[in-house]
């Protein structure tokens, strides 16, 4: 499954980035993918296999993420300015970029200070929320008391194959190559990540920037999903050309849950925009 998606290594905005690269890809429309909060680059795989015959598909780790460079507690983290550098190093521009979660809130974020370097977006359930006016905006101050920082604590002392084994027991319809990656994204995951500063300021001034095609796919509020249909049809107000895929019955983890319907949409979104 994963042996044709070899590591690679290289310097990018003052840090060293672990990547996974289409073999031999160069020369094909440029698919960046990049992952959600406490994922890694392989996560991506069961897509990438999908698309590889068609496009140059760059996976990266995100700071703190997967192999790549760790952080310092407190440090500011400028996400989008990371892959914007990525893909300058590596020479990949007007790619359509898919983020799922934290990876589609950089997606979004990149898009609207980047334009250049976007030619479409899929966003997978981004972090966009709606809190409360006296809410801090997410990636200020610490996620170590949340109960997801918790969480991620936790899961420290346990093994790979006792995390595979409850995500298993939880997700009992994952195919096996993301329950592997997820896992092992948990337990790469560094944990001063969970103390940085990462604010991506308003979603709702990064859509009304867009100034490409966007497919928004959003999954089932009542199992996690975070796109509300609300905060759908405020992104579509800010940006009329959102199309939406809704997943009823499905969380937050789309691709995982149903990928070969997530496939279908994305596939036929491709076709229009790539």
């Amino acid at each position: 499954m994963f042996s044709d998606w070899k590591p690679n290594r290289i310097v990018a905005n003052g840090a060293t980035f672990n990547y996974y690269r289409t073999p031999g890809g160069q020369g094909k429309p440029a698919l960046v993918l990049q992952h959600g909060f406490s994922d890694n680059g392989l996560c991506w795989v069961p897509v990438a296999q999908e698309l590889a015959a068609e496009y140059d598909i760059l996976m990266p780790d995100a700071r703190g993420h997967g192999l790549s460079a760790r952080v310092a507690r407190g440090e500011h983290i400028d996400q989008a300015a990371d892959l914007a550098a990525l893909m300058g190093e590596l020479g990949v521009s007007k790619a359509v970029v898919a983020g799922h979660s934290m990876g589609a809130s950089i997606a979004t974020d990149l898009a609207a200070r980047f334009p250049q370097l976007v030619r479409a977006l899929v966003l997978e359930d981004p972090g966009w929320f709606m809190p409360s006016p006296d809410a801090p905006q997410f990636g200020r101050g610490s996620m170590e008391d949340s109960p997801l920082g918790k969480w991620m604590i936790s899961l420290k002392d346990k093994s790979l194959e006792q995390i595979m084994a409850e995500c298993r027991a939880e997700h009992p319809a994952w195919p096996e190559a993301y329950v592997r990656a997820w896992c092992q994204g948990k337990k790469d995951l560094d944990l001063n990540f969970l103390a940085a500063e990462h604010p991506m300021g308003s979603w709702q001034e990064k859509v009304r920037a867009f100034q490409c095609p966007v497919l928004l796919i959003t999954a089932d509020p009542a199992l996690g999903g975070i796109v509300t249909p609300q905060i759908t049809a405020m992104a579509k107000e800010l940006c009329p050309g959102i199309r939406e895929v809704n997943f009823a019955g499905v969380g937050h983890h789309v691709r995982f849950a149903v990928h070969a319907a997530y496939m279908q949409a994305v596939k036929a979104f491709l076709r229009e925009v790539a």
